[in-house]
């Protein structure tokens, strides 16, 4: 039996529809595809391929690795050791900027999921690529309720290694209570978004 020429002329578009809304995720970044995790390690790995490669030295984690060892100074000026400041609890790391819309978008949805982990639950840590002073400032007017690291950006920054190669903000990794990197997250959170990512 012969599929009629009409027909096949309908499933060819049909199929090429999927196709170009399939490539429109990928492309846009901002669709339904990269809130799921096949399309952030698909993003990922396009970031790390379009990246310039980090300095040959520096310790750079991967999914499934221990992240590297971070200190990193608070707004109180005391040094904090990550993950070893919360050894045996998932941390859940937030790079961001307080000149990035879209980080400061998340920011009440981070604080509203760190509020709800209590003492044993995934520790939010937000790591501000950014200046103590305007950081400060900015956080008067949108306080949150986790703790803030201060780092200076550039090729050797915490977001790059955390494998954030291409310096995107914001930019989320979750670390397992073992140390180990298990997700990663380019873009902001959506609302009631966290849950579902961090368990």
């Amino acid at each position: 039996m012969t599929i009629p020429s009409a027909l096949k002329i309908v499933l060819i578009a049909a199929a090429a529809g999927a196709l170009g809304v399939l490539a429109g995720q990928l492309v846009s970044g901002n669709g339904w595809l990269m809130r799921t995790d096949l399309g952030q390690r698909v993003l990922q790995e396009r970031m790390e391929r379009d990246s310039p490669k980090p300095p040959a030295d520096l310790a750079v984690a991967a999914r499934g690795a221990a992240m590297p060892p971070l200190r990193l100074q608070g707004l109180d000026k005391q040094p904090v050791q990550l993950p070893q400041a919360y050894a045996g609890r998932p941390i859940l790391i937030n790079i961001w900027a307080s000149w990035c819309g879209p980080c400061i978008k998340e920011m009440p949805e981070l604080s509203r999921y760190a509020k709800g982990q209590g003492a044993d639950g995934t520790q939010v840590v937000g790591i501000a690529l950014d200046n103590a002073a305007d950081v400060a400032a900015f956080l008067q007017s949108v306080p949150v309720g986790y703790p803030i690291l201060l780092d200076t950006p550039g090729p050797r920054d915490a977001g790059v290694q955390l494998g954030n190669l291409k310096g995107v903000l914001p930019y989320s990794v979750l670390i397992g209570a073992d140390g180990k990197l298990v997700k990663q997250r380019i873009g902001p959170f959506e609302d009631g978004e966290i849950e579902g990512w961090a368990n």
